[in-house]
């Protein structure tokens, strides 16, 4: 047996009195590259007493350590940033996937975010009532409908006198004052092709998606009575100064024109400025128009009445539509 292999076979026993180290100028025994060693540069070598299966373990131990550490070149302490998963990813892993800002990122722009109370479907069915979302101007809805058809349809003499019946003059007003201004509410002049027919949807629509229903039913009547109140009750200190006639306590008002006017001010105020401005422009110019046309001064100046009684909600209903929708929902 070739002594230099018996010494290399002995040197990692760790004999008693024998020396565990090289014979000068030998190369370091079990040496791998990228192996932890000394300062000194010396390998680090078994305690006295240690086995060769504990050695062995001590050798694997220090593989393990230094294999992450090898380049691409293999050389000792260089790290290759961009091989080393690779390297270290076992046989048959799929690759990885696509970090979380990655997939949050990819569901972001793919799904859109979903507004609270929207329906999920067409934007041109929020511009309508709807039985679940807007119940308040659905059914109003339905009763102007039945109105209108009756209208349309009965004898002339017969819908004259109901329209009187219905009237909110100062006559009525002054005998049955709950039931006449719930009564002239309950059509539409001109029938259900009228622009305020058109307006009531929509305005209240929007109005009651915002601020729910009890606020939209609440300014809608508000701007009926308050303005009805506020153009008769003139009427009738008039009569009784003598600057109108006694006809004027039976003059017929009826219609639903005042609580839309006011709802369109109110809802002016949870719009964004560049439809708040022509909204308020465009209806109040109509209204001025009517006005100067002295076609029915009482009524268009009611209408003028009403638009600012629906302003006048801005700080109530913005109140109300952020406690509804907080944060930046409520703000766009």
């Amino acid at each position: 047996m070739d002594p230099s292999t018996t010494g290399r076979a002995d040197a990692p026993t760790g004999r008693a009195g024998t020396s565990t180290g090289p014979a000068p100028g030998t190369p370091p025994l079990n040496r791998l590259p990228g192996m932890p060693q000394q300062r000194d540069g010396s390998t680090p070598q078994p305690a006295p007493g240690a086995t060769p299966a504990a050695t062995a373990e001590v050798t694997a131990e220090a593989l393990s350590t230094a294999t992450p550490m090898l380049g691409s070149a293999g050389t000792p302490g260089s790290v290759d940033v961009l091989e080393a998963p690779s390297r270290l990813e076992p046989a048959g892993m799929p690759a990885p996937g696509p970090t979380t800002a990655q997939a949050l990122a990819t569901d972001s722009g793919s799904a859109p975010c979903a507004l609270p109370g929207r329906l999920g479907g067409l934007p041109v069915r929020r511009l309508l009532p709807t039985p679940l979302g807007t119940p308040f101007t659905f059914g109003y809805a339905a009763v102007l409908a039945a109105t209108s058809y009756l209208a349309d349809h009965a004898h002339p003499a017969f819908v004259h006198a109901l329209h009187q019946a219905s009237s909110t003059d100062v006559a009525h007003l002054a005998r049955h004052p709950v039931l006449v201004l719930i009564a002239s509410a309950l059509w539409i002049v001109g029938g259900i092709a009228s622009p305020y027919a058109v307006g009531f949807l929509l305005v209240l629509t929007a109005l009651e998606r915002r601020t729910g229903t009890a606020w939209a039913a609440g300014v809608f009547l508000l701007g009926h009575v308050a303005a009805t109140l506020a153009t008769e009750v003139p009427v009738g200190l008039a009569v009784l100064a003598g600057v109108l006639p006694v006809g004027s306590l039976h003059r017929l008002d009826y219609g639903i024109s005042f609580g839309v006017a006011a709802s369109v001010g109110s809802l002016a105020g949870l719009l964004s400025p560049w439809l708040r401005r022509p909204l308020l422009i465009g209806f109040g110019a109509v209204l001025v128009q009517d006005l100067i046309l002295m076609t029915d001064p009482v009524t268009d100046g009611g209408h003028l009445i009403a638009l600012a009684i629906g302003v006048a909600t801005w700080p109530l209903v913005r109140q109300r539509h952020r406690h509804r929708f907080p944060g930046p929902v409520a703000r766009r």
